[in-house]
């Protein structure tokens, strides 16, 4: 009898769905594994900043030809690490004491040449941080970021970009992101749009999919949301089918509120059937909310110019970086964004053609990053948003296929800026040829304890009965970063 009321209660809610569609909702639809309820209370000191803005590089940009320069390169061009004064880095204990799968050094990197450096790159602002001469936008804020030098990762593969946003090996299996943790941790700030929000196509099926943006065991209703940049289908699936005007679906919602209601009182305990009709509330809301955030005309000239929108090349995700800034304004806490996906390994994955590639892909991201930047200051949102540049390894010092790099989890660069990180600093170091992390190492998830963090959310604390954590899910904390 109960599982027959399930089935009419299932059946009634898809029915009245009127195109709501997989907005937050078709996943709770189509699964009723138990969801871990939402906690309370979790947030447990005052945050620095109210939202995340994740920007992510599918298939590993170089850090050599990015943020961490090293000039030995092209002094021992040509050569094997073997035939250096630095063939230490081979014999490294870091290689024995880290999981990295496919390591093969006299296969690999011994008879590897060294590849020169294919940019040159400069101190930039007044601190005199070192970047990368493809990125002369971004270098304009150079007093705002923090060069993190020195992160290192298990997987040589591109299972990276999957254990960046998780913390775990791809052979572990499927976990929550941190785009959803910060989601499960934190309550909302806008009632009308969702709080974990992704711009941007997806990195590949074989790479981790839509995984790299999924709340797995905390239940679907923490899972990233993608929205379109397109203002006539933002959302998909998230308008009323043909045929059903505003006024007759207004009435049919006030209709399925009233009957939810009863259901509710009915069925209290029932976690799965109030995280659906909340999803739906949501999805009814967000009709008319999500439309209005990439409506790109509202924004003056000078602004859609300064993002880039009036060139080819960086139209596309100078509108992400709009569409980025305005959810951030309206509330919502963590906007993910994805750059280069190829439906393979990823457009920075450089194994050759590294100089053309990487400065066209540098070109389409470096005008609208910088102008994110610039934009979030000028309106005082920079203090109170953290952004974070990622991609889920570096390159080798050694050549591929001739003038191109292969994948290095050893060591490899990223950036954070506002939500309270010190601007204009460096922390930690690769060794002479940029191979291990040797100063200040951090694993991936050390990033994300230090969001969290940031977001007034102890890491520790987010834990779901049943479910085991390991030390390094939760991470460390960045303190000698924070200001």
């Amino acid at each position: 009898m109960q599982q027959q009321s399930e089935h009419n209660r299932r059946a009634f809610l898809e029915q009245m769905g009127l195109g709501f569609g997989s907005v937050a909702l078709a996943s709770m639809l189509g699964d009723d594994a138990q969801a871990a309820p939402q906690p309370a209370g979790l947030v447990s000191m005052a945050p620095k900043a109210k939202s995340v803005i994740w920007l992510f590089m599918i298939g590993g940009a170089s850090h050599l030809e990015s943020f961490d320069h090293k000039p030995l390169l092209n002094k021992y061009a040509g050569k094997t690490i073997d035939e250096t004064p630095h063939a230490g880095v081979l014999k490294s204990p870091f290689l024995e004491n880290e999981r990295v799968v496919a390591f093969d050094p006299n296969n690999g990197f011994v008879r590897t040449k060294i590849y020169p450096l294919q940019v040159s790159s400069a101190p930039r602002g007044e601190s005199g941080i070192e970047i990368s001469d493809w990125f002369p936008y971004l270098s304009q804020s150079a007093d705002d970021l923090c060069l993190i030098r020195s992160m290192w990762t298990e997987d040589s593969n591109h299972g990276a970009q999957l254990q960046f946003h998780t913390g775990r090996h791809r052979i572990d299996g499927f976990f929550p992101t941190i785009g959803s943790w910060a989601n499960y941790g934190l309550g909302s700030l806008n009632d009308n749009l969702p709080q974990f929000v992704v711009l941007g196509t997806p990195v590949a099926d074989c790479c981790g999919g839509r995984e790299c943006h999924r709340a797995n065991y905390l239940g679907p209703q923490y899972d990233g949301v993608p929205l379109n940049i397109d203002p006539i289908n933002p959302l998909p699936y998230a308008k009323p089918v043909e045929g059903v005007y505003q006024q007759e679906q207004d009435g049919q919602f006030e209709l399925l509120r009233k009957l939810s209601k009863i259901t509710t009182q009915k069925y209290p305990e029932d976690e799965a059937l109030r995280a659906r009709i909340r999803s739906y509330e949501l999805a009814f809301r967000m009709q008319t909310a999500v439309p209005e955030v990439v409506q790109f005309d509202d924004e003056t000239a000078q602004t859609q110019q300064m993002y880039g929108l009036k060139q080819k090349e960086t139209k596309t995700f100078g509108q992400q970086m709009i569409a980025a800034r305005r959810l951030v304004e309206r509330g919502v806490r963590f906007v993910q964004v994805y750059h280069g996906s190829t439906g393979g390994a990823g457009a920075w994955d450089a194994h050759g053609n590294l100089k053309a590639g990487h400065s066209k892909l540098c070109k389409q991201t470096d005008q609208p990053i910088g102008a994110l930047l610039k934009d979030l200051k000028q309106r005082g949102l920079l203090d109170e948003t953290l952004v974070v540049w990622a991609t889920e390894f570096g390159r080798t010092p050694g050549s591929q296929l001739g003038n191109g790099r292969d994948h290095h989890p050893y060591g490899f660069s990223v950036w954070m800026a506002g939500g309270g990180i010190k601007g204009g600093i460096t922390h930690g170091a690769t060794d002479e040829l940029g191979f291990h992390a040797v100063e200040n190492r951090h694993y991936v998830t050390d990033i994300h304890a230090t969001i969290l963090h940031q977001l007034g959310l102890d890491p520790h604390s987010l834990k779901v009965p049943g479910r085991q954590r390991l030390e390094k899910d939760f991470g460390h904390v960045i303190h000698d970063i924070i200001s």
